[in-house]
């Protein structure tokens, strides 16, 4: 599975599994275990049927992985090999063992897992990358030490882990040639480097060959590329990238990139051709003047792309996939999220990556963002040209996927956002605060917080900027008025005038709009704040309280709310959210 370079763990399993095959018991090592499938013997040890899913099976595995994770290297477990080297074999099914391990493991690790063949059996070899977090089984920890799986604590394995924390597989010597680089990747980078438009890359462009690549950090201490520059410059026997596109959900291809031994950069390239080609522009009206923008913002697309490169686990040789269905763009690359980052945290969590060489040459090629900026251009971009915000998750703990949906441009929201004043399109916090703010007519702290990925406190600092934004002189939202004194503040609403000039642009623009009812406002406030009454309601809509005591009525009688007081009167009346 090695990609190239040094893989001390592949070239040990692979002697491991040449030494079985061939009959003889292999020397034991410390990061290559071979393991029977637990619940295969019957009372008298004979060999039982093997079956496609088996949680006895995955519940014993799942110790041996976690101490092969947390050893340094990682390792590989061999299912299917009795101690004594007999083949028996597996019929587990390595998709669904991948994804039971990971749940096993409190889906904090993710494993890589492929078939082989050992005399006529088949087996499953479980390739442990080595762990960032210790990786618990019942509260233990455990690491290899010789052959045996040992206890450390946790001060201990980190103590012994931070000797090895600087450890990028991508800045690691490749053992391939610097003479090997295709004449056609030299030229792209060079092409990527001119195009970013400033003196220093123009500079870098112009170099020598050999310059060029070590000034980039491609080449290692020895001479040879880093496996970073190699991927880039060379590549890898197969594709890292495989573009698909279809008009619609369940149409026929109309193009596919999927090409074998070319450079990395020559995949890149191939594929933002393809994807531009798909991507049209469209033409927005701003009085008299004619914009134009991609139906997907191109910088989201690029980065969307070059993340799922990036930051993918290199060690699964399967590609990162891009589809392009329509106007929504879905790229998925292979491992799971790394080194803390979650889909709640992504936004604001310190840059961490598996291939940290990798990630700064292609912010170097200035292909991508430099690490800690990209994510936010993606959602500010997608914000910014009316579309949702991208949805970045994890699949069952071993894949990744970033979906970019862009099936319309909100040009009503385009040309509102342009006249607020003070403009805060380029500012991420204030920028989904307002995109909140419309979507659901209002907000506070404790509501914007697990949206921006921030304290409750932070949250505050960004509704005071939402507080002093004004449309044509007016303020665009207003505090909420009949707020409990134990309610975070400030809670805003936004105001009926600039909420309808929202609404007249959409409608101008001939986007279908579909306005939240009273009663939809309503359940939503009262199902996250607990309670409401007609004056915070009628703050929000901008309408009297005493319109929107029927609409308050109404959820009572359908169990959604219930009154504070039985005679539903006197100052400070309200509701409690019974939903």
């Amino acid at each position: 599975m090695t990609v190239f370079g040094i893989d001390p763990v592949a070239d040990q399993l692979d002697e491991v599994l040449t030494a079985l095959d061939e009959g003889r018991l292999p020397a034991e090592r410390r990061q290559v275990d071979f393991k029977e499938e637990a619940g295969r013997r019957g009372r008298g040890g004979e060999i039982l049927p093997g079956e496609d899913q088996s949680d006895a099976a995955a519940t014993a595995l799942a110790p041996e992985v976690a101490c092969m994770a947390n050893t340094p290297g990682g390792g590989a477990l061999i299912l299917g090999v009795a101690d004594d080297g007999t083949v028996i074999g597996t019929a587990l099914n390595e998709d669904w063992l991948q994804v039971r391990l990971y749940q096993l493991l409190q889906q904090a690790y993710t494993t890589l897992i492929y078939e082989a063949m050992l005399r006529g059996q088949r087996v499953l070899v479980v390739r442990c990358p080595p762990a960032v977090e210790p990786i618990r089984w019942k509260n233990r920890i455990t690491w290899r030490v010789g052959d045996q799986c040992q206890d450390i604590d946790s001060a201990s394995w980190h103590e012994r882990r931070a000797f090895s924390w600087g450890f990028d597989w991508s800045a690691q010597s490749s053992g391939v040639a610097v003479d090997r680089a295709q004449p056609v990747a030299i030229q792209i980078a060079r092409d990527f480097l001119e195009a970013a438009g400033d003196a220093r890359s123009e500079e870098l462009a112009q170099a020598p060959q050999v310059d060029l690549l070590r000034r980039l950090g491609a080449v290692h201490d020895d001479g040879t590329f880093t496996n970073a520059g190699a991927l880039l410059f060379v590549g890898r026997a197969t594709p890292a990238l495989d573009y698909m596109r279809r008009p619609a959900a369940g149409a026929d291809t109309q193009e596919r990139v999927n090409i074998e031994g070319r450079s990395l950069l020559e995949e890149l390239a191939a594929v933002f051709t393809a994807a531009r080609s798909y991507n049209p522009e469209i033409h927005l009206m701003k009085g008299l003047v004619i914009g134009r923008t991609r139906a997907v913002p191109e910088r989201a697309l690029r980065e969307a792309i070059v993340n799922g490169l990036a930051h993918r686990e290199w060690i699964d040789t399967r590609p990162t996939t891009v589809e392009h269905i329509g106007r929504t763009v879905r790229v998925t690359s292979p491992g799971g999220f790394f080194g803390g980052v979650r889909p709640e945290n992504i936004i604001n969590h310190p840059p961490v990556s598996r291939n940290k060489d990798l990630s700064q040459l292609l912010a170097t090629l200035r292909i991508a963002e430099r690490q800690g900026v990209g994510v936010d251009r993606m959602f500010g971009d997608m914000i910014r040209a009316g579309h949702p915000i991208p949805v970045i998750d994890e699949v069952d703990g071993v894949m990744v996927r970033t979906v970019l949906a862009a099936e319309r441009a909100d040009e009503g929201w385009i040309r509102w956002l342009g006249d607020i004043t003070p403009d805060i399109r380029s500012d991420l916090r204030a920028l989904m605060a307002l995109h909140r703010l419309c979507q659901k007519r209002w907000t506070d702290p404790e509501d914007l917080a697990p949206v921006l990925q921030l304290t409750v406190e932070e949250a505050r600092q960004t509704v005071q900027q939402l507080a002093v934004l004004e449309l044509a002189g007016e303020r665009v939202c207003h505090e909420i008025e009949g707020l409990p004194v134990q309610a975070p503040r400030p809670g805003v609403a936004l105001n009926a005038e600039a909420y309808g000039g929202l609404v007249e642009l959409r409608q101008e623009s001939g986007a279908v709009v579909s306005e939240p009812s009273r009663e939809e406002i309503a359940v939503d406030y009262a199902q996250q704040k607990g309670r409401i009454s007609t004056t915070e309601l009628g703050s929000i809509l901008g309408v009297h309280p005493t319109n929107l005591g029927r609409v308050l009525r109404s959820l009572e009688s359908q169990g959604l709310l219930t009154p504070s007081r039985s005679n539903r009167r006197g100052a400070g009346f309200f509701y409690h959210w019974a939903g």
